[in-house]
């Protein structure tokens, strides 16, 4: 499985497909600006809204989940990357991040 530190990732700039995939409750609270939310309990189901052919990069909290979603799409012909250390670290290295409601 290929993994990304939060610097590489936000090194290449807002068009990095991100997909958070921990629940609704967390991304609500707060996520990376222009990530879309698909859970890790409805990845399976979801997987046709994840562009195909490029690189997508799956973010959690810390790591943990993110890297079960990137090995499931893996198996799948995904070209997934695991953000290592997820929002949190992500947070901590200075990146933006949105809080609130999502509407």
């Amino acid at each position: 499985m290929k993994s990304i530190s939060v610097d590489e990732l936000a090194a290449q700039g807002t068009g990095a497909p991100i997909i958070d995939v921990r629940e609704d409750e967390e991304y609500a609270e707060a996520r990376v600006p222009g990530a879309k939310s698909v859970p890790l309990s409805r990845l399976a189901a979801s997987m046709g809204d994840i562009p195909p052919g490029r690189p997508v990069y799956l973010m959690c909290a810390s790591g943990g989940r993110s890297s079960r979603a990137a090995a499931h799409l893996s198996e799948h012909g995904y070209d997934a990357v695991n953000v290592m250390g997820g929002i949190t670290e992500w947070y901590r290295n200075g990146h933006p991040v949105t809080y609130g409601t999502v509407k």
